[in-house]
């Protein structure tokens, strides 16, 4: 596919909203809310064409023998793969037969704002009982991507699904087989269970906690530290194995998904990862392969035996199978389970299913102290930059740190922190934030020396034997079209306290009644620093957008992303040409800490001479 040339906005498309039905026809099985009994299929079917109907409903699920409830499309779990193809217009007729609102948000389509599928922000929702129809003028791109529910919790429960969109012309990947790979997870426990635990307790679900005696590759001086902190550095996520069974096109690791292939072939698979809470390490053992796209959008094929995706990423890859089976292996970033699926040539082969991997540690990187033995940053030339142009969480353009010091490793780290005790150092000093930070109980942690972590594998997967595919691999495919340099620079901190379950942007929980939205003018070019002042990982998500990383490709060919994850105590930046124009949802995906406030909305002002959009009032 062409690059998407975001100068091109479709003017036609603003209108006043979608089509609401009071009393839809709805299928037989969804009527009364729910599926009259019927148990939840595992797995999706495929629907397109330029009229597409959607009903969401609720129903029983079994998974590995373990049952609950859920919330499925189409009678599903995944819901359907929604097929478009690239230029035509589309209908989405989506159906709500539950007694709660609920909404669709086609996550990574440049959609016209009011069709974003966010309640209170982009539309008011879909009440029960009500059709909405998300009208697309013209789909603007092609590849991989995904839907999904924005209203509660419903993502948790099962209200997601893959969304491929055709080429108009050639696909520059070209593969024998093409096949969806969309990872989640499955618990009989109700989210707002999760919830609740989690603001009890952030280590509820952590089964890997350990005491000072057992046997991690720690230092006598590490183990004070930690233990000093009264954190454990097995806590990498928040949700793990303990409660949630990994799921790949809704079947549990033992529940025997199959691709097929012929051998000689090669082997597209999608891999989206849409979990609400997990980061998953993909890799099939014994093969190498290549990535080809990333996000939806073709990069240049880089070839690795492993990857780390983030909640709410996508990957495309292309292999070459060789021998009878081959297992497909998603491990989770905690490494307290696995999603599982098989290569096969034939139905029923079967290949080794490796063992569960030893827990990952946090490092002095994770806490933000990289490069502390001396490390000096280069200032970047950011010459030609407006430096009056100041907003939310700005700071002077000449005071852009372009640098890319270290690697985050713990050795570095360590060798720097000698002679130097936690005691002596307030991981809580908020001295070092830029004072539009707000400072409150909401932040229990300060990254004392942030670095560039672009470069970073993952947690766990900075030292395993292979090649491990990194932010600095990607470089597009097709050449951007804005070359501007950035007129002012935004940083935004990533906040949090752990122990309390607060999440943040610069210190402040969302409040979709007092917030003052971050603003764009339309068509301004803006680097955006996200610094990560907790030990999580975080992916960010901004819709109605694609951004480029700042990654140390060439300026023209800096991969294009709509979610980034933020390593912790790191931070990450990217380039934003702010031209689609309208109210915009900008959180972090990890469901329960969007929940929490870690949520903001983004304005962008109307290109000039267009009419004023339609706004949606303000919304609980």
């Amino acid at each position: 596919m062409q690059a998407i040339n975001r100068r091109k906005f479709l003017g036609s498309s603003i209108v006043a909203g979608g089509l609401f039905g009071a009393t839809a026809a709805m299928p037989a099985w969804a009527r009364g809310g729910n599926m009259n009994g019927a148990t939840i299929r595992q797995g999706f079917d495929e629907v397109s064409g330029r009229n597409i109907d959607l009903t969401i409903a609720r129903g029983p699920r079994i998974v590995q023998g373990r049952s609950g409830m859920g919330v499925a499309v189409n009678g599903s779990v995944p819901g359907p793969l929604v097929r478009l193809k690239e230029g035509d217009p589309v209908n989405l007729n989506v159906t709500n037969a539950l007694d709660e609102d609920s909404s669709i948000h086609w996550h990574g389509l440049l959609v016209p704002f009011q069709f974003d599928g966010v309640p209170g922000v982009s539309f008011p929702g879909i009440g029960p009982r009500q059709t909405f129809t998300y009208e697309m003028p013209a789909i603007r791109q092609a590849g991989t991507y995904w839907w999904h529910s924005h209203s509660g919790l419903q993502e948790q429960a099962g209200h997601y699904g893959p969304i491929i969109v055709d080429p108009t012309g050639p696909d520059p990947v070209q593969a024998d087989y093409d096949y969806v790979m969309l990872l989640s997870e499955f618990t009989p426990m109700h989210p707002h269970t999760i919830m609740s635990k989690l603001k009890k307790g952030e280590g509820y679900f952590n089964y890997q906690q350990r005491t000072l005696t057992d046997d991690y590759p720690l230092t006598g001086e590490e183990r004070r530290m930690w233990a000093e902190m009264r954190m454990m550095p097995t806590d990498i996520l928040d949700v793990t194995g303990s409660t949630y069974t990994y799921l790949a096109n809704g079947h549990g690791p033992e529940e025997g998904l199959e691709y097929l292939f012929s051998r000689g072939k090669r082997v597209r698979i999608r891999v989206i990862n849409g979990s609400a809470m997990s980061f998953y390490n993909v890799r099939i053992p014994g093969l190498k392969f290549w990535v080809v796209a990333a996000d939806g959008l073709n990069v240049r094929p880089v070839e690795v035996e492993e990857f780390q995706i983030g909640t709410a990423e996508t990957y495309d890859i292309v292999v070459e199978p060789t021998g009878e089976a081959h297992t497909i292996v998603a491990e989770s970033m905690d490494r307290s389970g696995m999603a599982v699926a098989t290569l096969a040539s034939r139905p029923g082969a079967r290949a080794p299913v490796p063992a569960l991997r030893d827990p990952p540690l946090l490092t002095m990187a994770d806490m933000g102290m990289a490069g502390m033995g001396g490390m000096a940053g280069m200032e970047g030339d950011m010459s030609g930059m407006d430096h009056s142009a100041m907003g939310h969480g700005t700071s002077p353009p000449d005071g852009m740190d372009m640098s890319d010091s270290g690697d985050g490793s713990s050795e570095g780290a360590m060798a720097g922190m000698a002679g130097m005790s936690m005691g002596g150092m307030d991981m809580r000093d908020t001295s070092r934030l830029p004072p539009d930070v707000k400072v409150s109980p909401g932040i229990d942690m300060v990254a004392m020396n942030p670095q560039d972590r672009m470069g970073d594998p993952g947690i766990g997967l900075d030292k395993v034997p292979h090649k491990v595919l990194n932010y600095k691999d990607l470089v597009a495919l097709e050449p951007n079209d804005d070359l501007r340099t950035p007129s002012r620079q935004m940083e935004i901190h990533l906040t949090g306290n752990m122990e309390r379950y607060m999440w943040s942007f610069d210190g402040e929980k969302f409040s979709a009644v007092s917030d003052e939205p971050i603003r764009f003018a339309y068509n301004e070019r803006v680097r955006v620093k996200l610094v990560n002042n907790t030990m999580m990982a975080h992916p960010i998500h901004l819709h109605g957008h694609f951004f480029e990383l700042v990654n140390g490709a060439p300026a023209d060919r800096q991969p294009q992303k709509h979610t980034v994850v933020v390593q912790p105590g790191g931070f990450a930046q990217f380039d934003l040409t702010a031209d689609e124009p309208g109210d915009w949802a900008f959180h972090c995906h990890l469901l329960y800490h969007m929940h929490a406030g870690m949520f903001q909305i983004v304005t962008v002002a109307q290109e000039a001479g267009q009419p004023d959009v339609q706004r949606v009032g303000e919304s609980g």
